[in-house]
């Protein structure tokens, strides 16, 4: 398997373990660990996105990315 697959895999994971895990009241909204599993899922799948020109994917989890990165810049703030 090439390492885009890889890190596309990776990415995909990450995002269903951050639902899983909001899914079963492991993790809230407000908590940081959710959002940087989708910050980083969303990251990993950019980067698969890219390397096969799938510029919609990569559109999506871009915006996905962003706006984790948001909600965890906003719990910070918070505290």
């Amino acid at each position: 398997m090439e390492i885009h697959n890889i890190i596309g895999w990776i990415g995909a994971l990450l995002f269903i373990i951050a639902y899983f895990l909001l899914s079963i009241e492991k993790l809230s909204a407000k908590n940081k660990t959710y959002h940087l599993l989708n910050i980083s899922g969303a990251v990993c799948l950019v980067i698969n996105g890219l390397y096969l020109s799938d510029y919609p994917n990569v559109v999506v989890n871009l915006i996905w990315g962003i706006i984790a990165f948001y909600a965890v810049f906003k719990l910070i703030k918070s505290r």
